[in-house]
């Protein structure tokens, strides 16, 4: 078969066949008698192997060495394409996600794009200096997406803070992108996107902070209920009771359900809880301290007869500090 017809068929150009040739990866077995090269089924045969390793990623001296050497082993080779791939593949997709966020960012000129990239790239500075400076400055010229990222990786506090801020002011769309942290396998990336959720006002942030009362985490459960307790909402209270009896910023939970009990029906709903807690016997001797002074700052006649009661409590620890509170509710 003349090299045009193997062209045809094959799919290689002729000029990519003679460049396969001169590099001695196939050579046709015969050549005519007015000169032409000659291709047998065999080397037909190669050609299409050629291609296949090439649609690989082979080069075309890896592909000689795996034609031709008898001793080698593919394994090896497959095993440096894979890696190679996936930093390709993670190189792209940075790429491809950069793209995204200057385009998010809708620039009306070339002198905003190149504004965005340096934004972009201060985020992603070793600095930390570099990337707080970033933080305050990218509230209205970074896309959210992008703070979201930063944030749920920051972990100097200083530049996360900054990040917090900056997110707070972008408005309720990064609500939803920092609730797809609370759900991160590293407990670090969780706390982040709770804590930054909690520094957001509005409904959605709200709405993923309830939510993660429900959460299997500890400190993203109580995180949520100090920031819930901050703006008044009663979902909180069972968590925030929870933080007292295990120790959990226990004087941070208790001074929130104090606020919570802002009138007479939310005291004695909160102190109902509190003694229920008491009472069920599961709280060991710490624990129902922590909940008899937990009462201390909660009104109303629940919590003054649960701290009458408590002034008789077999525990004396329990007992002396329920008595001095109840003093201390007389003289007020």
């Amino acid at each position: 078969m003349l090299i045009g017809e193997v062209a045809r068929r094959s799919g290689v150009s002729a000029r990519m066949l003679r460049h396969y040739e001169a590099l001695g990866l196939v050579r046709p077995s015969a050549r005519t008698g007015s000169g032409y090269r000659e291709y047998s089924g065999e080397d037909i045969r190669r050609i299409f192997h050629i291609e296949s390793l090439r649609s690989l990623g082979l080069s075309l001296r890896e592909i000689g060495r795996a034609l031709d050497d008898p001793a080698f082993a593919p394994a090896a080779l497959v095993d440096d394409l894979i890696h190679q791939t996936r930093e390709r593949i993670a190189a792209e997709t940075d790429l491809l996600t950069r793209l995204r966020r200057i385009g998010a960012a809708q620039p009306a000129d070339w002198t905003d794009v190149l504004q965005v990239v340096a934004r972009l790239q201060a985020l992603r500075s070793t600095s930390p200096g570099t990337r707080q400076r970033a933080a305050l400055a990218a509230a209205e010229e970074v896309p959210v997406e992008a703070l979201v990222e930063a944030v749920l990786s920051e972990a100097d506090p200083n530049v996360a803070g900054a990040l917090r801020w900056a997110l707070a002011r972008s408005g309720e769309g990064a609500a939803a992108a920092l609730a797809a942290g609370l759900d991160s396998p590293a407990a670090a990336v969780r706390e982040r996107a709770v804590r930054s959720l909690a520094e957001m006002s509005g409904d959605q942030a709200a709405a993923h902070l309830r939510a993660a009362l429900e959460s299997p985490d500890a400190a993203v459960r109580g995180q949520a209920a100090l920031a819930l307790g901050a703006r008044g909402e009663a979902a909180a209270v069972p968590v925030l009771v929870a933080m007292v009896v295990e120790g959990r910023n226990d004087t941070d939970a208790a001074d929130a359900l104090s606020a919570l009990a802002s009138d007479p029906e939310s005291a004695d709903r909160i102190a109902a809880q509190v003694v229920g807690r008491i009472r069920a016997g599961a709280a060991q001797a710490p624990a129902r301290l922590r909940l008899t002074q937990a009462l201390a700052d909660i009104p109303g006649a629940r919590a003054s007869a649960a701290l009458a009661e408590l002034a008789k409590d077999a525990d004396r620890a329990v007992a002396l500090t329920a008595a001095y509170l109840r003093r201390l509710r007389e003289t007020r």
